[in-house]
């Protein structure tokens, strides 16, 4: 059975990695089930799929002979010209959290006609094992950023973010309905079916 390390401490991620690849043939360990839960790294890489492979990279010098999984999330406005982007968790400063960055969005978003406020969130997943060629997915999902934070499920920008052909946030919509269509899931659906051919 092979095992894959998970470069997360985010316990939705863990569920929601743990729920996709049911059925096949791996056993899935958090950081904290090997002894690394504060091993971090801080990401530097101007996009999405840099940061992924440099922490996927840095976990794996530590943990030897299993496969190890990274992923790095974004929204991407734009009317912003792609903010927050990569910088999506740090939007709001050193100090910043997830109320201070939606509410900065809001703020930079004030005048904007719904139509403009066009959006997608996009996840990069990188696995490296050895002896085989580093793998990046990705899933992407469009919508529209919402005038006022609505919902109280999820996390990040997830009361903000409108799915096209919704009219729900993703806080409205639940974590179970969110899943069916997020940008997470989908690209973790292409990564499993990358995984049946590694497994």
């Amino acid at each position: 059975m092979k095992k894959i390390v998970l470069a997360t401490n985010n316990s939705h991620k863990v569920e929601e990695f743990k729920k996709i690849t049911e059925g096949l043939n791996i056993e899935i360990l958090t950081k904290k089930e090997i002894g690394l839960e504060d091993f971090d790294v801080e990401e530097t890489e101007d996009n999405l799929e840099g940061n992924a492979l440099l922490k996927a990279r840095a976990l794996k010098n530590l943990v030897g002979d299993y496969m190890v999984i990274s992923d790095d999330s974004g929204l991407f406005v734009d009317y912003l010209d792609g903010a927050p982007g990569v910088n999506s968790a740090r939007y709001s400063g050193e100090d910043h959290n997830d109320e201070k960055n939606k509410d900065k969005l809001l703020k930079e978003l004030e005048g904007t006609s719904y139509e403009e406020r066009t959006c997608h969130f996009k996840t990069v997943i990188a696995l490296v094992e050895d002896g085989k060629e580093e793998l990046l997915v990705e899933g992407i999902l469009n919508g529209y950023i919402s005038f006022e934070k609505r919902g109280e499920q999820g996390f990040g920008y997830d009361a903000l973010f409108i799915p096209e052909g919704f009219d729900k946030t993703f806080g409205e919509l639940g974590l179970e309905e969110k899943n069916k269509i997020s940008h997470r899931s989908r690209a973790l659906r292409a990564l499993s079916e990358k995984l049946k051919e590694r497994i």
